[in-house]
């Protein structure tokens, strides 16, 4: 059993090493796809949500166009449920929790001692977002001027 427990704690040991050496490739990479200070990630998907509500609201209500609908599945049911106001929190809420997500995510890759990754799934958990609430701003300032 002694052996057992020790080559266990070995194997355990190795992988952390293995992690270790790799966590330094994975932390440059996340400082490629976001190269400033995290907080101003969490700024920017807050800005890019903001923005979001404010061009669909433009879109659905003002542009004059009754061939536009929400695609999304969770804002869709927002409007159907409440109209704008809901939709307001929903966006809210989704963004305040995606980003917990991601800032407890990172606190215990920093608790473990995994700094790089913590950056890392700090990064993977917000830049997708920012992009594609992002293209949904394109897109909605496109079908409100055209």
């Amino acid at each position: 059993m002694y052996g057992l427990r020790q080559r266990m704690k070995r194997q355990v040991n190795r992988a952390l090493e293995r992690d270790r050496s790799s966590e330094r490739y994975v932390e440059v990479a996340s400082t490629f796809l976001w190269p400033w200070r995290e907080p101003w990630l969490v700024a920017l998907v807050s800005l890019v949500a903001l923005l979001d509500y404010v061009t669909t609201y433009a879109v659905l209500e003002l542009s004059g166009k009754a061939d536009v609908y929400e695609v999304g599945w969770l804002a869709g049911w927002a409007l159907r449920r409440g109209g704008f106001g809901t939709l307001f929190l929903v966006d809210m809420v989704a963004v305040i929790g995606l980003a917990l997500l991601a800032v407890v995510t990172w606190h215990l890759c920093l608790r473990f001692g995994f700094k790089g990754f913590g950056r890392a799934m700090f990064v993977i958990l917000l830049v997708p977002y920012a992009v594609v609430a992002f293209a949904a701003v394109v897109n909605n300032l496109v079908l409100t001027f055209l």
